[in-house]
């Protein structure tokens, strides 16, 4: 299972030369170590639109997402961890995402091939959205913010970009963070690392 925003690249080819869309200079923004250090933490996938038929009922199936994104300045890499409720299921995967500061993308490697989102940062640092575009009928817009639920403000701004691209809010899918499964595993998985740590602390003390 990949990240919520693979759905969409799965099946485009890469996107690094699609024009973006001329209403929104936020497009073309170079990433920064302070765009990094923004996303940098755990995240919540809220809304999504997407175009792609193939991939409507995909997503329609994506109940709850959340996932922990931790950059890599040097490396511009960005490692993340996704915990994800999808047809009554949890499932668990990580990833590495290549940051291109400024083209404004971050990129996956699926299935022998780079594929190519837009990093959107809006004015209020609780929230950010990925891009994709190839054409009127094969883009999409995911929105995630730093907690499950989201402002009247967060969500304008949001609505604010689908109006950007051309598109509507009858097309919005949103999560529904009653039907995540996946906090029982995340616990698991943080008292692993816990005990790791401290065996390695212990280790070290020894030495």
């Amino acid at each position: 299972m990949a990240l919520p925003w693979a759905l969409a690249v799965l099946s485009l080819l890469p996107l690094l030369d699609a024009q973006s869309p001329a209403c929104s200079s936020n497009f073309s923004v170079p990433i920064t170590n302070a765009s990094l250090d923004q996303i940098s933490g755990k995240w919540f996938y809220i809304a999504l639109v997407f175009r792609f038929p193939e991939l409507k009922k995909e997503a329609s199936e994506l109940h709850a997402s959340f996932y922990y994104l931790m950059p890599n300045h040097a490396e511009d890499t960005i490692l993340t961890r996704e915990y994800t409720t999808m047809s009554g299921q949890c499932f668990y995967n990580f990833n590495n995402l290549r940051v291109y500061r400024e083209n404004a993308t971050l990129s996956m490697y699926y299935y022998g091939a780079d594929h190519y989102v837009h990093l959107l940062l809006p004015k209020d640092p609780k929230t950010f959205m990925l891009a994709f575009f190839k054409d009127k009928q094969n883009m999409g817009l995911v929105l995630y913010a730093d907690k499950p639920e989201v402002t009247p403000e967060q969500m304008e701004q949001f609505y604010d970009y689908l109006t950007c691209m051309g598109m509507d809010k009858s097309e919005v899918m949103y999560s529904d963070e009653k039907k995540n499964l996946c906090l029982p595993l995340e616990k698991q998985h943080d008292e692993e690392r816990r005990k790791e740590q401290e065996r390695s602390e212990t280790g070290t003390a020894l030495d």
